[in-house]
């Protein structure tokens, strides 16, 4: 029989380790606290995904309003219930044809896309070899998966080749970010898939960060592969970045969207997405077909900033897409140089562990096709009174 333990030799206080680990993470400089912005702040955004400038674009917000008076503010149900409209539809058509797929299926995030595409085409009996860098939602969901989950160094091929040609189980997935979300580069992605076909896997490339920005008037890195549209290629998005939004989907063959619809746990049991970001997304969509110059715009504008940080001695990464970074020395390093630029009218994000591993903290710089060349001499001017300060204390 086990011994009864009194309540106070059970803790009296419940919330003691939930103290402990906040003054732990505050003593080492990884404390996070929201800061709400304001509608127009007046402060030039280096921080967002917005990297065609369409969030607040007339004819994007026009679109969500109408949406929203025509078919109310919510979906009102799960997808297969009442949570599917005609806008959604449209949506997955629209999407899929974009980017080269044959069918796609809209979740309510892009978080929740990766979850469902992952954890329904994986299970036991499968091995799911992911990239080290891959976004959290991409972890999280082979977390969740039951799968067998081999993690590969950065954008290591042979790696992923190794890691398949000794798998034990019948079913492969291979994961990877299309572009990496920290860094700014492009995986490897022709070769993964031609490693993962040989092996008789799947490729499930998430292009959150490259849809309406990589390849072809911006159709996607697994466009620019050349592997868009392969019946072994699923494809995840978020609308929430480029296209100024929000949600996700998933893009692949029939059979993929078939089986999604029947076992994602995070699409059955979800509430659809709400028709005013559905008919965002879809204008969006339409704006990029019309002015495909955006997404050349928006990779120039990346370059423009790796110039800047580069000239004044820092050591950025080259930008493949829109996000260029500036590692620096510790968390607290990237802290404090996040809220010197903001004192100076520049929002950029701060990526400290755990969204990065440790002795990688680093400053994020996001381009936006909107940029101007007075926008990038102003970052030029901050980032130089940065340096100049740090090498003056």
């Amino acid at each position: 029989m086990r011994p009864s333990r009194s309540p106070a030799a059970l803790g009296s206080d419940p919330l003691a380790t939930l103290r402990t680990r906040a003054a732990e993470r505050e003593m080492s400089g990884l404390r996070r606290a929201l800061r709400p912005r304001s509608a127009n702040d007046g402060l030039l955004d280096l921080a967002s995904n917005d990297y065609l400038g369409l969030a607040r674009d007339a004819r994007i917000t026009a679109a969500a309003a109408a949406a929203g008076q025509l078919w109310g503010a919510g979906a009102t149900g799960s997808r297969l219930v009442t949570g599917s409209t005609d806008l959604h539809a449209a949506l997955e058509s629209d999407l899929a044809s974009f980017v080269g797929a044959a069918a796609g299926l809209v979740f309510s995030s892009g978080y929740l896309a990766n979850l469902g595409a992952i954890t329904a085409l994986s299970g036991p009996g499968t091995t799911i070899v992911s990239d080290a860098l891959n976004h959290a939602s991409v972890i999280d969901a082979c977390r969740l998966s039951g799968a067998y989950v081999l993690v590969t160094a950065h954008r290591d091929v042979p790696a992923v080749e190794q890691a398949l040609s000794r798998r034990t189980t019948d079913r492969a997935l291979v994961v990877t970010d299309a572009v990496f979300s920290v860094d700014g580069d492009v995986a490897p992605l022709r070769d993964l898939h031609t490693m993962t076909r040989a092996h008789g896997g799947l490729l499930v490339v998430d292009e959150a960060h490259s849809l309406s920005v990589v390849g072809p008037d911006g159709t996607g890195a697994a466009r620019a592969a050349g592997i868009a549209g392969q019946s072994d290629v699923v494809l995840t998005v978020t609308l929430s970045k480029s296209l100024g939004a929000q949600g996700g989907a998933v893009l692949g063959d029939g059979a993929v969207v078939e089986h999604l619809v029947n076992t994602a746990r995070a699409f059955i049991f979800d509430t659809g997405l709400a028709p005013p970001s559905a008919a965002a997304a879809a204008a969006a969509l339409t704006v990029l077909r019309t002015e495909p110059q955006l997404a050349g715009a928006v990779r120039s504008r990346a370059r423009d900033l790796e110039r800047v940080a580069r000239d004044l001695g820092l050591a950025p990464t080259h930008p493949d897409a829109a996000v260029v970074s500036l590692p620096m020395p510790s968390p607290t390093a990237a802290f404090e140089a996040a809220a010197q630029l903001l004192d100076q009218g520049i929002r950029v994000g701060c990526f400290r562990p755990p969204s990065v591993p440790d002795g990688v903290s680093r400053l994020r710089l996001t381009a936006r096709a909107t940029l101007t060349d007075a926008d990038v001499d102003d970052l030029s001017s901050a980032l130089s009174e940065l340096v100049h300060t740090d090498r003056s204390t």
